[in-house]
């Protein structure tokens, strides 16, 4: 777990929280249900030199913001070098170094996009840009929207161009609570309100592509759900076939208590958790609109909850087998349990579950 505030609680307030959430029913300290998240306000297309952008807010008060830039980029066999300028929010710059070859010289990538289209970064206050935990972040979030392939896919404009996306996220409050989750769902939300520039030629060829110059004849990077979508704009093949659900990734984070699971914890409850796990899901691209949305699991990672780092939760051989003393509560030692394991991705993933509960409801702020 990277470095957070610490939560300024006695150890018998610990005792006493661990108790209550390793009840049957647990209590939550904001008397939540295990699957209730906290209240959220967001919202989407705020910064208007970007492609697409997004804010959201947490109870907590922390906020992010997120903005997406497209550029056009040659494609090529060798891997481009050089940076970028521009500011948060995805500002548009130049320094890509790109290699001129031969049309013959020039690797058939047909309708699959590569992962290095995608560059994700992360700013935080008061943490270096390479810092353990914003590189942490920063490829959790890249590692979802590669594994979910759908993205990449959609930027090939033919053989010789693709588009290249600049995700560019800002955490404005210092990390109260672990922020995956927040700058995730901010991400998730950029990402639907990106609409690419609609293309006028050069699609089924190895021309230069020429694009509409009328935003609001943009495309956007992830169609809506209907029965006839538009055409996409940075693939050679029709993609009016069948219709889509296909969304981008969002990373739930879930802690277990004892035998409970709970999501959207609070700083609070992390500080007591037994296993933190951070669960990457999407969207099934394959779903119709007429039947229920299938969601697949794109990555899962096991996080050391803030207890596990303090001194007091080392123990000996010899107390491992004693039995906790009332009043004192102690971090348990070793993994997550498989079964408990399978319990969350399981919650994550089903139909009708958390994960479709939560990707639901952020269609409503688009």
């Amino acid at each position: 777990m990277p470095p957070t505030i610490p939560p300024l609680l006695s150890p018998s307030e610990l005792s006493y929280l661990h108790t209550s959430l390793s009840l049957t029913p647990p209590i939550r300290p904001d008397a939540r249900s295990p699957t209730s998240f906290r209240p959220l306000v967001a919202e989407t297309d705020l910064l208007p030199a970007a492609n697409g952008s997004a804010r959201l807010c947490f109870a907590d008060g922390t906020e992010a913001i997120v903005g997406v830039k497209g550029e056009v980029e040659k494609t090529t066999n060798t891997t481009t070098t050089g940076g970028r300028s521009g500011g948060k929010g995805g500002g548009k710059g130049g320094g890509i170094d790109v290699i001129d070859m031969d049309v013959d010289e020039v690797e058939e990538v047909g309708s699959g996009g590569e992962g290095r289209w995608i560059e994700v970064s992360v700013d935080m206050p008061g943490q270096r840009d390479d810092d353990a935990m914003v590189v942490f972040l920063g490829e959790m979030i890249h590692e979802g929207l590669v594994a979910d392939q759908f993205l990449q896919n959609r930027l090939v404009i033919n053989n010789r161009w693709h588009w290249r996306l600049y995700i560019d996220i800002l955490l404005l409050s210092p990390p109260l609570t672990y922020p995956l989750p927040l700058l995730s769902l901010t991400t998730h939300l950029a990402l639907l309100s990106t609409h690419l520039p609609a293309p006028v030629q050069g699609l089924e060829k190895d021309d230069d592509p020429l694009f509409n110059d009328d935003w609001d004849a943009a495309v956007p990077l992830y169609p809506p759900s209907t029965p006839t979508n538009p055409p996409n704009p940075t693939s050679n093949t029709n993609s009016n076939k069948k219709p889509t659900t296909a969304r981008p990734p969002i990373t739930l984070l879930v802690i277990s208590i004892g035998s409970n699971i709970f999501f959207d914890p609070s700083h609070a409850e992390l500080a007591v958790a037994d296993s933190v796990v951070a669960v990457t899901i999407a969207s099934s691209s394959s779903s119709s609109s007429n039947e229920a949305e299938d969601l697949s699991l794109l990555a899962v990672r096991t996080i050391d909850p803030p207890s596990r780092l303090s001194s007091s939760s080392s123990t000996t051989d010899a107390d491992a087998g004693r039995e906790e003393e009332e009043g004192v509560w102690k971090a348990k030692k070793g993994g997550v349990r498989r079964d408990v394991l399978g319990r969350m991705i399981g919650m994550c993933t089903e139909r009708g579950g958390v994960g479709a509960e939560v990707l639901s409801g952020l269609e409503g702020f688009t």
